[in-house]
């Protein structure tokens, strides 16, 4: 008998375990239906002895302190601040979008004031922004949205941004100074001897049990267990009785190249040439010299395993009649990306994973109290 069978070998699965056996002494099973553990982190190295990422680049920066030394009682890190540039009109230009970006788009000399002078004046006045669209044209104007970010989330999404909620590019800053880092979080590294080597550290305690290779349908009546931690896709779970939500996916195709280096930085994006959105170079997250180089191109697409959840108002509506059924579910604890339908980064999954933990780790101390109660009044009855 398990104490807890988890569905999923990702961040929040494998947090979870790692607690749960380490620090609760629970004796748990956590399967996945892939071949690894790690989740869409997984790594290794492919046959040129490069460690490369699955399922496209994974780029670690947290903000939180907990969630970083959580972490590094599992892994070493390299110090790494992650820097993109995008392809326009035949130059290599940084995003986001800083001074560097327009003055060299635009044979410009700004200074930063000048900049945002500039800005100001290209800038459309939008009402009520409620689209993707709409918080890009109203920071930077029509012309900087049509060559950096129109095209780039068209293939992204599969549709235009003004079909988008406004969360997609609101995560992305525009800065008058020329930092051109990617991420500004406290904490911005790559674990020295990757992820699939972090996860393993993770899930080495004897009361974990793993099985991959295996789909949680099939273990349905077969392996007993006390309660449920799924961190799968949540309509799934409820069988798509209300439909499916939507997901955006991704094709990944890796090469080799017989050069050093093939790109200038580790991500270069293609907004508006190819079908591809950016193609990744792996030495520049690890640190590797090697003769040979490996580098990921990505297709979106809508066919594949679920990557991101479509940011719009009619999926957040039915998401939240499955958010009501996982609420009147009180022995299944949904958890991560998928069974919340929500795009989190690496560092968000881990703290949430932590904190659904602390509310187990409670729970479980109340039910002990309860118990310990009821025995002593059992006692006091026979006596």
């Amino acid at each position: 008998m398990f104490d807890y069978l988890i569905v999923g070998a990702g961040f929040a699965g494998s947090v979870l375990a790692e607690r749960l056996a380490n620090e609760a002494g629970k004796k748990v099973l956590i399967i996945d239906k892939r071949n690894h553990i790690g989740g869409n982190a997984y790594d290794f190295y492919d046959d040129a002895g490069i460690l490369i990422h699955k399922y496209g680049p994974h780029i670690f920066h947290t903000n939180s302190p907990e969630v970083f030394s959580y972490l590094s009682r599992f892994t070493q890190w390299r110090p790494y601040e992650h820097r993109v540039l995008t392809t326009v009109e035949g130059k290599l230009l940084p995003i986001p979008i800083n001074l560097d970006t327009v003055n060299k788009l635009y044979d410009k000399n700004f200074t930063s004031e000048e900049l945002e002078q500039f800005l100001n004046s290209i800038k459309e006045d939008v009402k009520q922004i409620r689209t993707s669209e709409d918080v890009v044209v109203s920071q930077v104007g029509r012309d900087l949205y049509e060559k950096f970010f129109r095209g780039y989330t068209r293939k992204q999404w599969g549709m235009d941004p003004s079909e988008l909620d406004k969360a997609v590019t609101s995560r992305i800053p525009t800065r008058t100074n020329q930092d051109d880092r990617y991420f500004t979080d406290t904490y911005q590294a790559m674990p020295l001897h990757g992820y699939t080597r972090m996860f393993e550290k993770m899930l080495t305690h004897p009361n974990i049990h793993i099985m991959l290779n295996t789909d949680y349908k099939d273990l349905k009546g077969v392996i007993p267990y006390n309660k449920l931690i799924f961190t799968g896709p949540v309509d799934e779970y409820f069988d798509y009785c209300y439909g499916k939500l939507p997901y955006r996916s991704l094709n990944f195709v890796h090469k080799t190249y017989d050069v050093r280096q093939f790109q200038p930085v580790a991500v270069v994006n293609y907004p508006n040439d190819h079908e591809y959105t950016r193609i990744t170079e792996y030495k520049h997250l690890t640190g590797q010299t090697n003769e040979k180089t490996s580098v990921t191109y990505e297709f979106p697409c809508w066919n594949g395993d679920p990557y991101y959840p479509v940011p719009k108002p009619e999926n957040a509506e039915l998401y939240q009649k499955y958010k009501n059924l996982a609420d009147e579910t009180p022995d299944v604890h949904f958890v991560g990306r998928l069974a919340t339908y929500r795009y989190y980064n690496m560092d968000q999954v881990v703290a949430q994973a932590l904190a659904t933990y602390n509310k187990l780790s409670q729970r479980t101390l109340a039910e002990q109290l309860v118990t310990k109660k009821n025995g002593w009044k059992s006692q006091l009855s026979a006596s």
